[in-house]
């Protein structure tokens, strides 16, 4: 079995440079008609051509390139009252002959539509009808059979995969971009949600510079934060963290001997709340540290904690 899955991953890479060296010209006019496109691009395919479209489709509409997929039958039935004049189409059919794809040409080139077809054969009907025809024949498919599209689909889904880079490239596409796209995701909320949204703000672990020592340390454990706050929200004198403790106790295990002052760190990281989560973890990574005060670095003002394994 083993040796099968590695035939199969050979065929394919085999197939994939086969392709990646045939790349031309038509590539880059390709790619220049969608950066010119004033409507959406539309992706259409049947069967397993249509389940790559489909990918193809989401892949560029979460990069920067407005795109949804039309299957062919029910465009054909109706939905070309979808495409509009200034939309652009990519067509998908490895033999280039699909009915259900051939039928919707003479639409596309009545509503003056540009095609971009992706076929395994630049002669066919589909390619010849097409502004712009991007190859994606194979020397073999990877099923034994010859019949199961595996090699096609793969070359085709990465042919997809070239565009919307190419396309994002070209549009200097950020990773804040991608971010507005997915705001459900965890970059996302890294790029778009900001520290006040998820820092801890009620029952933070105050405690007096004066305290005891076990004071200190219950404190600590209530606040399951791992850490203590020397001073106030109007006033931060300090933090004493899990680490800090750690060290004095190395130094001196003679708790009655231990103060607040000894074992605080006078000048903690504070951040602001308006930062963004990506900014704060940043930082936060550069100074290994996990938890971070949020608040005013000018007043010494606290209006919460933030931790990086929370986020």
């Amino acid at each position: 079995m083993k040796d099968i899955a590695k035939r199969v991953f050979d065929i394919e890479i085999e197939s994939l440079k086969e392709v990646a060296d045939a790349i031309g010209d038509e590539f880059t006019s390709a790619v220049k008609a969608i950066l010119n496109s004033k409507g959406k691009l539309i992706v259409a395919g049947v069967g397993k051509s249509g389940l790559i479209g489909r990918k193809i489709a989401a892949t560029l509409a979460s990069t920067g390139t407005p795109s949804f997929f039309l299957h062919p039958g029910e465009a054909f039935h109706g939905d070309l009252g979808m495409v509009e004049p200034n939309d652009l189409v990519i067509l998908i059919s490895y033999s280039g002959e699909t009915d259900e794809v051939l039928k919707i040409i003479p639409f596309l080139k009545w509503n003056k539509n540009s095609i971009i077809s992706i076929t395994g054969n630049p002669n066919s009907t589909i390619a010849k009808n097409s502004d712009h025809h991007l190859n994606v024949c194979v020397t073999r498919e990877a099923c034994p059979l010859e019949l199961a599209p595996t090699s096609s689909t793969t070359v085709t889904l990465v042919m997809g995969d070239a565009l919307a880079v190419a396309l994002m490239e070209a549009r200097q596409f950020q990773h804040e971009d991608f971010a507005r796209f997915h705001p459900g995701g965890s970059l996302g909320r890294k790029l778009l949600v900001k520290v006040k949204d998820l820092m801890r703000k009620d029952n933070l672990p105050f405690i007096n510079k004066n305290a005891s020592f076990t004071e200190m340390l219950l404190c600590m454990s209530e606040g399951k934060l791992g850490l203590v706050i020397v001073g106030s929200a109007n006033r931060i004198e300090g933090v004493i963290t899990d680490g800090d403790l750690r060290r004095a106790l190395l130094r001196n295990p003679d708790t009655s001997q231990l103060h607040i002052h000894d074992m605080m760190t006078a000048n903690p990281v504070i951040i602001d709340p308006e930062e963004y989560i990506n900014q704060a973890e940043q930082l936060m990574i550069g100074k290994k540290i996990t938890t971070v005060l949020v608040g005013s670095t000018e007043k010494r003002t606290l209006s919460g904690v933030y931790q990086i394994y929370n986020s």
